[in-house]
């Protein structure tokens, strides 16, 4: 595990470095010629090393590339832990039909979606948390995890483009979320959907219905306006037209809020209005807080160690070595004969 990734940029120092030593090596060499010619350069300066200086260029290239990977602060998980907890297992799934593109409400009802997704996760405990995206089909995206980190990598994926079959199949939502939770592990289990109400495959309510026999409370969140809007088609994030029907009429598109209070209902949970993100975060996490908590098994890293000790011990190690490290010749280097030093 990289804490600090960002200071990688700073290993650009290292070819600036070299750069800035043959640049350097150039110009003496220049200068030498117009004062003396090579021999007798060689007679006044005889125990001059023309090994030890790109010696010391590679010590400095290996300091500054460890400090760069002390300021990183690489981490290593030492111990891996079976923890018990106790929580609900949540799985959040998310349209991303074209019509969530829509910008009824700012900054756009995907964009909502996952604002809320990503808060309701900020208020969460011991919980565990699974993801699907749909639209005209319904695909995993990750699966029942105790891992909140990851769950928000996989949530800031989302978008219009993941899956070619468009539309908006509620039913294959809920079918597919039916198989994300563990049937040995008989934790509370609540699904939440997020969407803007457009079912065009239908059956999602009698679907909702069967998941509570398996304990699945369902949840609705609406994003979108009564008043509805048009979905805008985008080019490197700017609108260039909007979706059009056959007719040649722009398509507008509206919160079905009927459809998604429907599957609530049916599927023993309520409905929420995601228009306002703090007041569908707070009512989900009231309705989870008045849940039993079941137990379960969780392995996870119990201790992350900081390794940039070593690494800073290394550097500074490596410029005391430069400090003593002169230029000229040493007796064992003379008797290796280097880059052919002595004269044949």
């Amino acid at each position: 595990m990289l804490e600090e990734k960002k200071y990688f940029y700073l290993l650009i120092i290292i070819p600036i470095v070299v750069l800035v030593f043959v640049l350097l090596q150039l110009w003496k060499r220049s200068a030498q010629r117009k004062f003396a010619d090579k021999k007798l350069l060689e007679r006044l300066s005889p125990e001059k090393s023309i090994f030890k200086p790109i010696l010391k260029l590679t010590i400095w290239c290996l300091a500054i590339a460890s400090l760069v990977v002390a300021l990183v602060n690489p981490k290593i998980g030492t111990k891996l832990e079976t923890v018990k907890r106790e929580g609900v297992d949540i799985v959040f799934a998310v349209d991303v039909s074209k019509s969530m593109l829509a910008e009824d409400i700012s900054p756009s009802r995907l964009d909502k979606a996952k604002r809320i997704v990503s808060e309701i996760i900020n208020n969460l405990g011991s919980d565990r948390i699974g993801i699907i995206a749909y639209a005209g089909r319904a695909v995993p995206q990750l699966p029942i995890t105790t891992d909140f980190s990851a769950a928000k990598m996989f949530l800031a994926n989302l978008n219009t483009d993941m899956l070619s079959s468009q539309g908006t199949a509620i039913d294959d939502a809920i079918r597919l979320a039916k198989t994300y939770y563990d049937d040995v592990e008989q934790t509370n289990r609540v699904l939440v959907i997020i969407s803007d109400g457009e079912d065009h495959t239908g059956g999602a309510g009698k679907l909702a219905e069967e998941a509570t026999k398996e304990g699945i409370k369902t949840y609705t969140i609406g994003v979108g306006t009564a008043k509805g809007g048009p979905i805008p088609i985008k080019r490197r994030g700017i609108t260039e037209s909007f979706k059009r029907d056959l007719q040649g009429e722009v398509v507008i598109t509206k919160l079905n809020e009927k459809t998604l209070k429907d599957i609530a209902s049916e599927g023993n949970g309520e409905y929420v209005d995601g228009t306002v993100t703090e007041e569908a975060v707070e009512f989900i996490k009231n309705r989870l807080g008045t849940m039993n908590k079941t137990e379960f098994e969780a392995k996870q890293f119990s201790e992350y160690q900081d390794q940039f000790q070593w690494f800073l011990g290394l550097g500074i190690f490596l410029l005391l070595l430069d400090v003593f490290l002169l230029e000229r010749k040493t007796a064992w280097l003379q008797k290796l004969n280097l880059f052919n030093e002595k004269e044949s």
